[in-house]
């Protein structure tokens, strides 16, 4: 596939042309799930970018994976769409996602699940699984995905390409349908770290409709991108503990590469991982359990039958809800509740600040942190038992969201079986450059 660099030089009339060839191998890979029903276009001109379902583009029908908003057509485009109209770019078809964003596997989606290409009897990762593999199999140029806690890096790492989870703030998120609104941020999936650089800089920059954008202007990153400069990166090998083997090998030889490239590497430790999955949870469900109560069959959507107001409520939502989406709605409200508010969200709040604290400090003498994108490989279909093996699978990402940073994955290696194996550089609050300019390095050198 033609890389979104080489997209944005191209005529009008080429663009056309492009656009047709990703219909036609679509329907050669309609096993993937990647996509959502017919191809629309936010506008006829522009290279094609694929958009989650759960970002708003104006004539769409808009579901966020989900029954209960089947039939809703946005009025209104998403920020980031208007931008990427204003850089020669447009929206091009809906990726496949976990229902309402809530998954790491892009299987509770009302759609089915999505595939990955790398190994079709395992998942894509999630929940933006639709914008990855899509990208993955050559079938989109870039796309657009949501991360709350490793939602566009987790699927890029088991699909080997490009994610980026921007600093919370940096990219509106004005037309973004919130899953938990002081964790999502809007990112780039794409198939080399120019393109993220590049797909970056066009969607970043304050948005007067967005009350969480960070008043700061456009990015540049495309055009400070310099795989020459050295860096020092924090390894936190305790952190290790937790991932099989076959990832704490890759962990270390990214490490010794890092190292001969002239990077200077430093050993960290932070709070314990189990505290982050604990934070986050506590916090993403509370904030769900607000956010998805507008969801009732009155204003949006698919309505049940029923005979009266409160019926409407509870038919609808028992109906059209999927079970992973009720799960952390039922969740979210219980540790909201009076007598546990306490006890949970508040003393959540308290360790998320303790985990700030602790990205802030290494931060403040490293550049970077380098982390492995998930525990495990990519499971097969039906392979976690339970939903609580589901959450883990995110220790590696979440704490990212909760201090606000961005992270950068890159494929890294693959191993006898063909799975990618993905890393990640996390930097400081609205310091996307330097870890692009990591990522842009090593990628370089494992080219080589």
């Amino acid at each position: 596939m033609i890389t979104l660099k080489e997209a944005l030089t191209k005529s009008e009339d080429e663009l056309k042309e492009i656009k047709k060839d990703i219909r036609e191998k679509l329907k050669q890979n309609m096993e993937l799930n990647a996509y959502i029903g017919e191809i629309m276009e936010s506008q006829t001109s522009g290279v094609p970018i694929l958009i989650k379902d759960n970002i708003n583009v104006k004539g769409w029908e808009i579901t966020c994976g989900s029954k209960i908003l089947k039939g809703y057509v946005s009025p209104y485009n998403a920020s980031v769409i208007n931008k990427l109209h204003q850089n020669k770019m447009c929206g091009f078809g809906r990726a496949n996602m976990d229902e309402f964003a809530m998954g790491s596997t892009s299987e509770s989606s009302c759609y089915g699940r999505t595939k990955n290409p790398l190994d079709i009897s395992r998942v894509p990762g999630g929940s933006s699984g639709g914008s990855a593999a899509a990208v993955a199999a050559g079938i989109a140029i870039a796309s657009l995905g949501s991360d709350t806690g490793g939602s566009v890096r987790q699927p890029a790492g088991f699909c080997g390409c490009v994610g980026l989870k921007p600093s919370y703030g940096r990219v509106s998120r004005y037309g973004l349908v919130a899953y938990s609104s002081s964790l999502d941020q809007i990112g780039p999936i794409t198939q080399n770290v120019e393109d993220a650089a590049l797909l970056l800089d066009a969607i970043s920059g304050y948005d007067s409709l967005d009350s969480t954008s960070a008043n700061l202007p456009a990015l540049n990153t495309f055009r400070d991108l310099d795989s020459n400069k050295r860096y020092k990166i924090a390894v936190l090998k305790d952190f290790l503990n937790d991932a099989t083997q076959e990832v704490q090998d890759v962990y270390y030889q990214t490490i010794k590469i890092l190292e001969s490239m002239g990077h200077s590497i430093v050993e960290k430790s932070m709070l314990d991982t189990r505290y982050h999955i604990s934070a986050y949870y506590i916090i993403c469900t509370a904030e769900a359990s607000s956010n998805l109560a507008r969801f009732d069959g009155v204003r949006y959507g698919t309505r049940a039958e029923a005979e009266n107001l409160k019926e409407v409520y509870l038919n609808t939502r028992s109906a059209y809800f999927g079970d992973e989406v009720k799960r952390r709605i039922l969740l979210g409200s219980f540790v909201l509740s009076s007598g546990y508010y306490d006890a949970y969200y508040l003393k959540a709040q308290q360790v998320r600040k303790k985990i700030c604290a602790d990205y802030e400090a290494i931060l403040n003498e490293c550049d970077s942190i380098l982390l492995p994108i998930a525990p495990t490989l990519p499971p097969k279909f039906g392979s976690s038992h339970s939903p609580l093996e589901m959450y883990l699978s995110d220790i590696y990402t979440i704490g990212v969201n909760l201090a606000g940073l961005p992270a950068i994955c890159i494929p890294t290696m693959k191993n006898a079986e063909g799975l990618s194996v993905g890393m990640q550089f996390i930097g400081g609050k609205f310091n996307e450059q330097s870890i692009l300019n990591i990522a842009y390095g090593l990628e370089k050198e494992l080219q080589d």
